[in-house]
């Protein structure tokens, strides 16, 4: 074999290698995401102000993602259960109109609790359905989701008593589209807001996100985390160690579900507005969308992964409707093109994952 041989096979297999690793969704969508951003028109310091807000908006969502992967169960789809838990303790404290740090720590023990309780029960249906966790948790956000719009179109002025007459509808019974959270917006955000020129850095959340990612990087470094990894390498295996494996994974949906309210309360307290019906509808794909542009799989996912992930999709999905709108003269295509990268994403994840799995 002659040295050109030999050169040509040792870089068809370095392409190999990086084609077949966790590196090439993110390299593509770096790519994708610099190619967007030069067609959009828009500065740097717009869009890097933009994806920070994101940041801060999602990153705890897509954090919420991680353990289940860990423990073999896939993208909890279910996280939407975990927005719409925090979004029920919103509206009960703004309906008893308790306002400022108060109502946000009132918010935060009744969505802890009550995503405590929705993640029990999802976990212990998930023991049921193993090897089919994923299509699962869409069947049951979309169960849960049921039930919410019908507890707050109908339940509202009904079996609950309305004591705020300005989120009830006209016809006193159910809550309206859109609720204002003027009491409690930026309440967080405003806290250590650094502005350095035109860049706006809230230092705070920043930390509060870092600190949700470092105490899950821990979880998963304790006894437990161990624990959680043997299930999610393999259930047989860990029972026959001593893991009770049905226990494990109940505590994973219900870690799941908490962060995914916390995560959902950051996101609407930056927003300021309170879409009743729709806020939480797309947060799992989005977040799922995310973590995976970061290079994380079905089957592993790392910190790194989400918050390399968070900007690598949201600059795309920041920057590609005013692309599209600028090369093609549409607006509505650039709009579409936002949708296509979300569920691209996924799809183009899950391709790749199966590739590998089957080599």
């Amino acid at each position: 074999m002659s040295i050109k041989d030999g050169m040509d096979g040792g870089i068809k297999k370095r392409i190999n290698e990086f084609v077949d690793s966790e590196h090439l969704v993110p390299a593509m969508f770096l790519i994708l995401s610099f190619l967007a951003w030069q067609f959009s028109g828009f500065t740097g310091t717009f869009v890097f102000n933009q994806v920070l807000t994101r940041f801060i908006r999602d990153g705890v969502l897509v954090l919420s993602l991680i353990i289940p992967v860990v423990a073999g169960m896939g993208l909890n789809f279910a996280i939407t259960v975990g927005a719409m838990a925090i979004q029920t303790a919103l509206l009960l404290v703004i309906n008893f109109q308790v306002e400022g740090v108060k109502g946000i720590l009132l918010v935060i023990f009744l969505g802890v609790l009550l995503s405590v309780i929705l993640g029990f029960a999802i976990g212990y249906v998930l023991n049921r359905v193993k090897g089919k966790e994923m299509i699962t948790t869409i069947i049951i956000g979309f169960l849960v989701n049921s039930i919410y719009q019908l507890i707050f179109l109908v339940g509202f002025g009904t079996f609950i008593p309305v004591l705020n007459q300005e989120i009830i509808l006209s016809r006193g019974i159910g809550v309206r589209n859109t609720v204002d959270l003027g009491m409690y917006r930026n309440t967080i955000d405003k806290l250590w807001l650094l502005k350095i020129g035109a860049w706006e850095i809230p230092l705070f959340m920043i930390m509060v996100v870092l600190l949700f990612a470092a105490g899950i990087y821990y979880l998963l470094n304790t006894r437990f985390g161990q624990k959680v990894k043997a299930v999610g390498s393999s259930n047989e295996k860990a029972e026959v160690s001593g893991i009770n494996v049905n226990r494990i994974r109940i505590k994973v949906m219900i870690l799941s579900t908490v962060l995914a309210a916390f995560g959902q309360l950051f996101y609407l307290q930056n927003i300021g507005m309170f879409d009743v019906y729709t806020a939480h509808l797309n947060a799992n794909v989005i977040s799922s969308a995310a973590l995976l542009a970061g290079g994380a799989s079905i089957k592993s996912a790392k910190i790194r992964h989400g918050i390399m992930g968070i900007f690598l999709f949201h600059t795309l999905f920041i920057v590609s409707p005013q692309a599209g709108q600028n090369l093609f003269n549409n607006a509505a295509l650039g709009e579409y093109f936002r949708s296509f990268v979300a569920y691209g994403t996924i799809a183009f994840a899950l391709i790749i994952n199966i590739k590998n799995e089957n080599k």
